[in-house]
């Protein structure tokens, strides 16, 4: 039988919105479990790297230019990113296509970053105006550079790394972070209400695998709009956008529905549709992994627990 797998964000991220009775109802009747949270945690539940590597940069290197695999080179990713200093520190407020860059963007900015990489024995480049790489020599050896999907909106000094590697990457960074701060671009970009281009962050960095990336599951398909799962998904499945909503059983798939805040078209448009198919037979099983790590399995079958109780967000009070 066709299985659906939703990713969903942590329950938390609705705030107050409200959960309607049925689908609470039809949701208390699943299997429930617990994982770990976080959404690196959540992707490793439905993707197995190799040796549990994370060479993300690499990854998505091969997605957008195709050349990861040149010999004796590691990469690592150096997004455009916004960062705001407050009475507490400063802020990492957004990066990489949170900030509505296009290719002009890429064509002033870059320019004036590259000699300071080119001097390191670097080299920086952009084949997509949101993704930015640093081609290394393959034994280049780094610090454990943090996602920036876990760092947005916390204070860096959170994140400092005393050794010498992240020293040294801390002094490319300041270099970059005063070119870019000084760039004439960036006051136009304030000008047109943008926020501002005034740092790289550097993670995901690695070697393109030897072996490729394996579903854990049976899907065959992943519909996602997040460039880092695309990346991931790309060799070992076909990788779609997200549709709009719930598309109908077809085949097994993985839905990113990461980036869902809107609690009510959630429901509308992709769970209340699923439950539907479930209990109607076209659908075998409808998995839901929170990133708060809590993680629901409802088959036909479970419809008849009508003795559960409703099922509660892991945040309810």
């Amino acid at each position: 039988m066709i299985s659906a797998t939703f990713l969903l964000p942590a329950a938390a991220r609705f705030g107050a919105q409200r959960w309607q009775q049925d689908i609470v109802r039809a949701l208390g009747r699943a299997d429930s479990a617990t994982g770990a949270p976080g959404r690196r945690a959540q992707l490793a539940r439905h993707l197995g790297l190799p040796a549990g590597s994370w060479p993300l940069a690499a990854l998505s290197r091969q997605v957008d230019a195709g050349d990861a695999s040149v010999p004796d080179s590691a990469w690592l990713r150096a997004d455009p990113a916004w960062l705001r200093p407050d009475i507490n520190g400063v802020r990492l407020m957004g990066h990489g296509d949170t900030l509505g860059l296009d290719q002009a963007d890429v064509d002033a900015l870059l320019p004036a970053l590259q000699p300071v990489f080119d001097e390191a024995g670097f080299a920086l480049d952009a084949p997509s105006p949101v993704r930015w790489y640093l081609r290394l020599p393959r034994a280049t050896a780094l610090p454990a550079f943090v996602d920036p999907s876990e760092a947005l909106g916390t204070d860096l000094s959170d994140h400092d790394d005393d050794g010498a590697e992240a020293r040294r990457w801390r002094a490319l960074a300041t270099e970059a972070q005063i070119l870019l701060h000084n760039h004439p671009r960036n006051a136009a970009r304030a000008a047109a209400g943008r926020p501002p281009v005034n740092a790289l962050w550097f993670w995901g960095g690695g070697t393109l695998p030897d072996a490729p990336v394996a579903l854990r599951g049976a899907q065959a398909r992943v519909c996602t709009d997040d460039a880092t799962l695309h990346a991931l998904a790309a060799t070992a499945a076909g990788v779609q956008p997200l549709p709009p909503a719930w598309p109908g059983p077809d085949e097994a798939t993985l839905f990113d529905l990461g980036g869902a805040r809107d609690l009510r078209q959630l429901q509308a448009d992709w769970l209340r549709p699923a439950l539907a198919a479930l209990a109607a037979g076209g659908l075998g099983a409808l998995v839901l992994d929170a990133e708060d790590g809590g993680l629901l399995t409802l088959r036909r079958r479970h419809r008849l627990r009508v003795w559960r109780r409703p099922w509660a967000p892991a945040d309810a009070s």
